[in-house]
């Protein structure tokens, strides 16, 4: 048989509705897009909620609906199902971002993990001290967990503006910076923004937890065993125990088994021999497969099943749902604010002057402050090929919070007009943050000579 003839069996089919779908999937799996879907999500919410169908879109996110049967019945608004559901899967994935990471990624040494850490709380304490300067002893001093926060997918989205003058060391900071970031967000949302436990429900969490760990310990590696537990039992107990449903995704993703059946060697030679069995397998006439076929097919799926982890594998599946679905839902419900506030007193107030001042001013001195430290005391090297210039677009970028800042504000405020003169702060400060942030980085990535750029960090890629 002729190269051409061989090309020509091997040659796959490609139907019409691949090519259509094509596109979508690559926009599906390209994370700045996401970041850019977010902006257009806050756009959307503020134009809809100041024209004059401003009305429909309070009934649209107070409309009630409920889950459950006979008399277990849990009924929220739209509102609520998206900040306390659909955020629960947001959270999950960022559970299994942080595990993966810690166990096999850039925190996965002390070398690796010093530097974006170390950012990162720095970039937490600074943003708390400033707020609380400016409220504390009020009664909005409850908000100092506001500018906390870091968005990724804003920040990437914004980042990605630049594309190839950013070193790829630096969005692998930023990313790394903002992980401990959310794991910050969750131990403050747990520990600072939770009332009225109710203990009966917490200890039923607590033990479905342990049946889901000990189902990782004995190996069960079927996704559905998690999400039915996960979901029914964890998520459930959680969201009535009075601690924010939301955990219980972290939770969840610390269950989810992180470790493969078989290496890639094992997996290689496993397939090798199932191709040899299929290659002598006897076969049928047309495209069918024979029964022979079928099963040696069976099997080299159940082979990648066992080089896969359930980890990466839910991670990889649930990324494109959290990013085009999840997020830029919680932006449309929750960045709806009225212009019939006077805008300058909205953003001129103590709760906003600490919200502006600790996500710009906060975020940077805690991030570069703790950087500059490890690096002059050796502990740490910066980023490959950035330089302070860069290091310090970075700082200022990372105050973009966003999600998690809008969501925190949810939390700590139970006032409504502080929740939006918060929300207000957080769009501004947002905003200002990506632009100095941008042009700081373009203008100081101006010093670094391109073809070396793209020659170290092909070779970090490689």
């Amino acid at each position: 048989m002729t190269e051409k003839e061989k090309e020509k069996i091997s040659k796959e089919k490609v139907y019409p509705i691949e090519r259509i779908l094509a596109p979508v999937d690559n926009l599906l799996r390209n994370k700045p897009v996401s970041g850019i879907l977010l902006f257009v999500a806050v756009i959307v919410a503020l134009v809809w909620i100041n024209s004059p169908w401003g009305a429909s879109y309070h009934h649209l996110w107070e409309t009630k609906f409920q889950i459950g049967f006979g008399s277990n019945i849990i009924e929220k608004d739209v509102h609520h199902w998206i900040n306390d559901g659909l955020m629960a899967i947001f959270f999950f994935v960022v559970g299994l971002e942080i595990k993966r990471e810690i166990m096999a990624g850039d925190l996965s040494s002390w070398r690796k993990a010093s530097l974006p850490a170390a950012a990162a709380i720095g970039g937490m304490i600074a943003p708390a001290i400033i707020y609380s300067l400016f409220n504390f002893g009020s009664d909005t001093e409850s908000g100092w967990g506001v500018p906390m926060a870091t968005d990724i997918a804003f920040t990437l989205g914004v980042l990605s503006l630049l594309k190839d003058r950013v070193p790829i060391s630096l969005k692998i900071f930023l990313t790394a910076l903002a992980i401990v970031d959310d794991l910050g967000a969750v131990l403050v949302i747990a520990f600072f923004y939770t009332e009225n436990l109710f203990i009966l429900y917490l200890e039923y969490g607590l033990g479905f937890f342990l049946v889901l760990a000990i189902g990782n310990w004995l190996g069960i590696r079927n996704t559905a065993f998690y999400a039915i537990i996960g979901i029914c039992g964890l998520w459930v107990a959680f969201l009535l125990s009075g601690v924010h449903a939301t955990i219980a995704g972290v939770l969840l993703a610390m269950t989810i088994p992180a470790k493969t059946k078989i290496n890639k060697f094992g997996f290689i030679y496993q397939v090798k021999k199932l191709l040899g069995r299929l290659k002598k397998a006897k076969s049928m006439d047309g495209s069918y497969l024979s029964d022979e076929q079928q099963e040696i097919i069976e099997d080299i799926k159940e082979t990648r099943s066992k080089v896969e982890t359930p980890l990466q594998k839910l991670e990889f599946a649930l990324n494109p749902f959290v990013s085009f679905v999840v997020l830029p839902l919680f932006a449309l419900s929750n960045a709806g604010i009225e212009f019939n506030l006077n805008i300058w007193e909205a953003i001129t107030n103590q709760v906003s002057i600490g919200i502006i001042l600790g996500l710009i001013v906060g975020k940077f001195v805690g991030i570069m402050g703790f950087s500059w430290v490890l690096v002059k005391l050796k502990i740490a090297d910066l980023p490959r090929n950035a330089n302070w210039g860069t290091m310090a677009g970075a700082a200022i970028m990372a105050g973009i919070g966003f999600t998690m800042s809008i969501f925190i504000a949810n939390l700590a405020f139970t006032d409504e007009t502080m929740v939006k003169q918060a929300k207000m702060a957080i769009l501004f400060a947002s905003a200002l943050a990506g632009i100095i942030g941008l042009l700081t980085i373009r203008y100081s990535a101006k010093q670094l000579h391109p073809e070396e750029i793209d020659r170290k960090d092909n070779e970090e890629a490689e």
